[in-house]
């Protein structure tokens, strides 16, 4: 009954399911398609450029990520915790890996500009190989790894993660673009904090009495529980059925047109920050949309009618401006 290393963990009684756990899983579930559905609204163009990756929004993201994660590793420990299952793990990171494969395949041919190539279950894949060399370790050792997970991309980062081969690592000084990126770091924080948490749980009874806890038998809580026990396929589906949703909305009720504007300046001051201070990226971003509006270029530009390569009026605005914008 005490966490201690090179121990397993006490084995808990067959049939004994923690209600209270899937219904976790299946609340973040719904939390995570109402942020998608917004998610959505927004690319068809019924919200604001914007909306879902700013303020409140962005921290809801970030707690849905985190909370996933944390539930990953609590799944783990309580999985192998006790002795490591090599069939089971392995025939579980053959489905995860493979669902992470095909998201990664479908959003090549669908947004290939922000291909999806290290989302939320390519992190869990990774975590979990990660995790097993945690699984023996006592539970404070591994909270506290995946506290330093956290802190880690605050006081390190180097240009030379910024390649794709590199970035998944989270150390990178600019960003990938993905429609979904959950690196390493700082994820595999929350990953090793949910698996010390329910090694510290299961090693003093906690989990034990856990299950013993009922979750209600309304069909709120038996649905949100069905869901948390079918994580991976409500994830696969959820999207898919919310963009058809929302693209047969558009169809009923068209959405007002969408100023290309604050998507373009927001866009180019991402792509500008990576080796530059915010204040000269704004006074670029600026100066370049200046320029190419005075000019008539924006609109084709955007559309991708004209390129720094066919034309090189660009390459001198954005001379030019760079020029400008350097000054004090």
């Amino acid at each position: 009954m005490i966490d201690t290393a090179g121990k397993g963990l006490p084995t808990q009684k067959a049939g004994r399911r923690i209600e209270l756990l899937d219904l976790a899983r299946g609340l973040a579930l719904f939390a995570m398609a109402s942020y998608h559905f917004s998610w959505d609204l927004e690319q068809f163009g019924y919200l604001d450029y914007g909306t879902t990756t700013q303020g409140l929004f962005k921290v809801y993201a970030r707690s849905i990520a985190g909370s996933f994660l944390f539930l990953a590793g609590v799944s783990l420990m309580l999985a192998h915790g006790s002795k490591w299952r090599p069939a089971a793990f392995l025939k579980r990171m053959v489905v995860v890996g493979g669902a992470a494969a095909l998201i990664t395949l479908v959003t090549v041919f669908a947004t290939p500009d922000s291909f999806i190539f290290f989302g939320i279950l390519h992190a869990i894949a990774a975590a979990s190989l990660i995790g097993l060399a945690f699984l023996r370790l006592p539970g404070v050792i591994t909270i506290l790894a995946g506290v330093a997970c956290l802190a880690l991309p605050q006081f390190y980062r180097d240009a030379f993660f910024n390649t794709p081969w590199l970035s998944w690592t989270g150390l990178f000084t600019v960003a990938p673009k993905s429609n979904d990126f959950v690196p390493l770091m700082p994820w595999l924080g929350p990953f090793l904090i949910g698996m010390g948490c329910t090694r510290i749980a299961v090693s003093t009874g906690l989990t034990g009495w856990l299950a013993t806890i009922g979750t209600g038998n309304n069909f709120a809580s038996g649905a949100t529980r069905f869901s948390g026990r079918h994580s991976l396929a409500f994830y696969l589906v959820h999207q898919p059925v919310l963009l058809a949703l929302v693209w047969i909305a558009s169809y009923i009720t068209p959405p007002e047109p969408v100023d290309p504007l604050p998507r373009f300046i927001s866009e180019c001051e991402a792509g500008c920050g990576g080796d530059n201070s915010a204040e000269f990226c704004t006074r670029f971003c600026g100066c370049v949309t200046d320029e190419l509006l005075s000019r008539e270029m924006l609109t084709p530009f955007i559309k991708g009618d004209i390129t720094p390569d066919t034309d090189q009026r660009i390459a001198a605005i954005a001379e030019q401006c760079t020029a400008l914008s350097a000054k004090p």
